[in-house]
């Protein structure tokens, strides 16, 4: 189980690089919260994979018997979850507001909110570079 698990989560971690790897600043976000479920997945597979066995301690025992899920890892991910969502929301917003003031989404055209020579800024999509002409 653990084989298929490390698989997945190396598919989801190239899958968020890809995506954080845009210019979209949407793309970028979905990357992060790709990034953040597969760093969940790996806390729970290093906690243990065991099926249809819960993490809990029987009415006689004072331990818990092998083999066994370990509870910590899932207690973390559950306050990750949580946190990730905080981001997320926080995030959305943020990128919603940018888009409102700027009517765009592309962060090389987000950079006209920053003060720079013209003569530095990338061409545009789709049209070719401007040469600067020596004067």
């Amino acid at each position: 189980m653990e084989i298929v698990m490390a698989f997945v989560i190396g598919i989801m971690v190239a899958g968020s690089v890809y995506l954080l790897l845009s210019r979209n600043l949407l793309r970028v976000l979905f990357g992060v919260i790709l990034l953040s479920n597969a760093v969940n997945l790996v806390i729970l597979t290093v906690g243990g994979l065991t099926l249809g066995l819960p993490p809990l301690i029987g009415p006689e025992a004072k331990v818990l018997e092998a083999p066994y899920s370990n509870p910590l890892p899932q207690a973390l991910i559950l306050t990750a979850i949580v946190i990730g969502f905080g981001l997320l929301s926080f995030a959305l917003v943020l990128v919603y507001r940018g888009y409102q003031e700027l009517g765009t989404l592309d962060s090389d055209r987000m950079r006209v909110a920053e003060p720079c020579d013209p003569a530095e800024m990338p061409a545009p999509v789709g049209e070719p570079a401007k040469t600067r002409e020596a004067a």
